[in-house]
């Protein structure tokens, strides 16, 4: 059975690779969603797949890549949309 959550990152997210290296843990996990800019300098991700792989990329949203500073992330369970690849627009 399939699990999704929207994660709100906040730091300093931009700028960073963070949303690549975000898709490449997600990829490594086998899990599918995006990882996308919004406004306030923040990183809206969101994943869907095995409960499991879905924690773990939520866990590691905390750490991000070396140069990203998180200073917050906030995940609500959320509805599968049926992705099937992990975008960075």
């Amino acid at each position: 059975m399939s699990t999704a959550r929207r994660c709100i990152v906040t730091g300093r997210v931009q700028g960073v690779f963070f949303r690549a290296s975000t898709r490449n843990m997600a990829m490594e996990l086998g899990v599918f969603g995006y990882a996308h800019n919004i406004s306030g300098g923040r990183v809206e991700v969101h994943v869907e797949g095995n409960a499991a792989a879905v924690a773990a990329l939520c866990d590691w949203l905390w750490d991000g890549p070396p140069d990203a500073e998180v200073a917050s992330v906030s995940c609500n369970a959320v509805a599968p949309a049926g992705y099937d690849d992990f975008t960075t627009g």
